[in-house]
């Protein structure tokens, strides 16, 4: 969530350029009425407008914003069925946290979680418990506070003191989400640094960083920087042999923000789930592959062993007992709603059908811009429906900052950045693939950047970039 500083009127705004800021033919004023002043940007008006006159004004503005289905940086849902958005409509007003007032809706996400514990092979998927949450940010933060939770009634004869700080292990790829969490909740950050080739954590460097105090490892199904899984299984098993050489017990948590809703439809054989015994809990972004409009993500533990039962609050609801943890209150309910609508709609076939098409797209368009001779794949979308690519060794004209600023011109939104610590020779573009991204946008696409390359070639060398520009990679 960026933050913004609340801004001033600047001199330029009460100058002439400010008069006849409205189309006259705006709402149903008279066009030779004397309404020639826009309202102020930084300061409430003082008085009402039609409500006809503030959408267009606000309506207009949003123009500016780029098409939410030509942004091929972000992982999030831009296109639903007219019937999903109808139910949403209907059901934004609903809060959510107010599960006695609307029980339905509480027994919809109650349905979702069963759902997904069975999706996710939970030995006991009526045991399992979950909940949904705003997105995947959210929900690793409650996984990580069951994590440190667990951690320190393990501990609690040396917890705290100074020489017991909790620390979490995961690769330098994670989202910033993790980050967050660390410095939120008192907790050191053991990053694994990416090395060669190696572009994310794997097991032999997970278990390195891990002590007595390591609170859990944070294995990532899909990586937001090149979109390939990291092996969970593998690291699980060099978790069980430390166990057995140290007596030391490290669960892991699946951060499956995207690949959690991929691999069960097309990687059925690929194990990473709840068969895995460490596995102790699960996240995904119901607003990513899960195909939901933003605002949804979903947090999953093995069984009720595996959430400390003081994390949870309990609210009955015809008069059962509706467990609820998440950091926010108040939120609708038209997310979980479009999310069961999904689920229902979809079912795995439909799913399996949904997401192959993202990985079609996305492998044939890889395929394709490789062939060009220009780039190199570093990644091919055969794991997530997402891949990244950088100029090939022997092209000195531009780089890939030039491709994206040239992209964007074109309406695509195509981000290009610099891999992390260790790696930061390395700068990318990447390209996401979503449900909604045809095969003929695809086709779009490659015909713009195919324009583009003879303008490129002939550049002097790379224009540079703007250090302090923000990409979009991590979305």
């Amino acid at each position: 969530m960026s933050l913004h500083r609340g801004g001033t009127e600047q001199h330029g705004d009460r100058s002439e350029l400010r008069r006849l800021a409205l189309n006259p033919f705006l709402g149903e004023a008279n066009p030779v009425s004397g309404m020639t002043e826009a309202p102020p940007r930084h300061r409430m008006p003082a008085g009402p407008l039609p409500p006809t006159t503030a959408y267009q004004l606000v309506h207009d503005e949003l123009m500016l914003d780029g098409n939410a289905r030509l942004n091929l940086a972000t992982f999030v849902t831009t296109w639903m069925e007219p019937q999903a958005g109808v139910l949403m409509a209907e059901c934004r007003d609903k809060n959510m946290i107010d599960k006695d007032e609307y029980p339905r809706t509480a027994e919809l996400e109650r349905r979702c979680v069963a759902m997904l514990a069975d999706l996710w092979h939970a030995p006991d998927p009526a045991a399992a418990v979950g909940c949904s949450t705003t997105g995947s940010s959210e929900a690793c933060m409650l996984a990580g506070m069951a994590l440190k939770r667990r951690w320190a009634r393990r501990n609690a004869d040396r917890y705290p003191s100074r020489e017991a700080r909790p620390n979490l292990v995961m690769g330098a790829n994670v989202q910033v989400c993790w980050e967050k969490f660390c410095n939120f909740w008192e907790v050191e950050a053991r990053l694994v640094p990416m090395e060669g080739e190696r572009f994310h954590l794997d097991a032999d460097s997970a278990v390195e960083l891990c002590d007595e105090n390591t609170i859990g490892v944070v294995a990532v199904l899909g990586s937001t920087f090149d979109g390939s899984y990291e092996p969970v299984a593998e690291i699980c098993a060099a978790l069980d042999a430390l166990q057995e050489r140290t007596g030391l017990d490290v669960p892991v948590h699946v951060d499956g923000a995207s690949g959690a809703m991929i691999a069960p439809f097309l990687d059925e054989d690929l194990v990473w789930d709840f068969r895995l015994p460490r596995v102790a809990s699960i996240n995904t972004s119901g607003h990513k592959y899960g195909l939901v409009y933003p605002g949804v993500g979903w947090a999953l533990w093995r069984s009720a062993e595996e959430l400390p039962e003081e994390l949870v609050f309990r609210v009955n609801y015809l008069g059962g007992d509706m467990p609820t943890f998440a950091l926010n209150f108040s939120r609708p309910g038209a997310q979980v709603v479009a999310q069961y609508y999904t689920f229902l709609r979809l079912g795995r076939e439909g799913y399996r059908a949904v997401q192959q098409a993202s990985r079609d797209v996305a492998r044939g368009l890889a395929e394709r811009i490789e062939a060009m001779g220009d780039f190199q794949l570093l990644t091919r979308g055969d794991q997530l429906p997402v891949f990244a690519f950088t100029t090939a060794a022997d092209v000195s004209a531009y780089d890939v900052f030039d491709v994206s600023r040239r992209l964007r011109e074109r309406g695509w939104l195509v981000p290009a950045y610099t891999f992390p610590a260790d790696r930061q020779d390395l700068s990318v573009l990447r390209v996401v693939c979503r449900n909604g991204f045809s095969a003929d946008l695809a086709a779009l696409f490659l015909e713009d950047l195919r324009r583009l390359l003879p303008e490129l070639r002939r550049q002097s060398g790379p224009l540079g970039r703007d250090e302090a520009a923000a990409t979009a990679f991590h979305h």
